[in-house]
């Protein structure tokens, strides 16, 4: 038996393949986007597809579907198509309960911004206004939107250039870059699940972008193939571009109380390499990868 569930979206019911592709494409950014129409009627509503996809220009893209139930358009559709400005407010944590009251389908003249109980402040080179509360607010032309469907849950993509950002300074490290947990940022999941950036959620990954590892490839078998150490584990270990000298290796098992209580128990070279592993694994879990080369290079009969 399968432990896949294999679908064809052409022979599903809409809503239900939008479940899933809203329950595994995950977490999205959320776009809070005002709008106006032509009355000077504004706009305040959330969408989850969304994204930047360039800095030069700064380029952002979100999409309101068509809704699945009466292939109605939203009103911030309907208000880009009429005035090509946009301001995409992003959503922190403080707010999310706002933001979600703001997505409820009030009727066209309505202002979210007095719903939800935003503040409205002027935009500079757009009409319609930014969210006081948000941590960052990016003024937009619209320059193009492309419908990818004329049916219920077909994507409208608005394809939006940034011609003013505003951050507010409380969302900056002392070095002047955006600190994530400053920022508090929320994230959609599927059905009515948020996420957020924060506390021990957030973690680093470091890009190997001066750096090229010998690859997960090149890994001694053993290691390749171990009943202990995660893919997590072998992407650090293949990250590695050199490894340590015999010497340190010598050296760390001297001075390791890990090891030396490994010296001291009868084990047999199945065991002793299944503790090795164990060890190692702990070391990667605390981004201490060359601590975890001086484990795992060390001889199988060490003792």
């Amino acid at each position: 038996m399968s432990q896949y569930l294999t679908i064809n979206p052409k022979e599903i019911p809409t809503g239900k393949l939008f479940g899933y592709l809203t329950g595994t494409v995950t977490p999205r950014p959320i776009a809070f986007a005002s709008t106006i129409d032509k009355q000077g009627n504004v706009n305040l509503s959330p969408f989850s597809f969304f994204n930047v996809f360039g800095a030069n220009p700064p380029t952002m893209i979100f999409s309101p579907s068509r809704r699945v139930r009466g292939n109605t358009t939203k009103h911030t559709l309907d208000n880009v198509l009429e005035v090509p400005e946009v301001v995409i407010n992003m959503v922190n944590y403080n707010m999310v309960q706002q933001v979600s009251l703001s997505s409820t389908e009030y009727p066209k003249g309505v202002n979210e911004f007095v719903k939800a109980g935003f503040t409205e402040l002027k935009s500079e080179k757009v009409k319609p206004p930014r969210v006081g509360e948000s941590p960052a607010a990016f003024e937009c032309i619209v320059k193009e939107v492309i419908a990818t469907g004329e049916g219920g849950g077909a994507g409208n993509l608005v394809i939006c250039e940034v011609v003013l950002a505003h951050f507010k300074k409380e969302i900056f490290n002392e070095l002047g870059q955006v600190d994530p947990f400053k920022m508090d940022a929320v994230a959609r999941m599927g059905s009515n699940w948020y996420c957020r950036a924060n506390g021990d959620k957030v973690f680093e990954v470091a890009k190997p972008l001066t750096t090229q590892g010998m690859g997960i490839d090149q890994l001694p078998e053993a290691i390749r193939n171990s009943r202990v150490l995660t893919g997590n584990d072998l992407g650090r270990l293949g990250n590695t571009e050199q490894l340590p000298t015999k010497e340190d290796i010598a050296d760390f098992a001297a001075n390791n109380i890990h090891l030396l209580s490994l010296k001291e128990q009868r084990l047999t070279e199945a065991e002793l390499n299944l503790q090795l592993h164990y060890l190692a694994h702990d070391f990667l879990e605390q981004g201490k990868v060359e601590e975890a080369w001086k484990v795992l290079l060390q001889p199988v009969r060490f003792v």
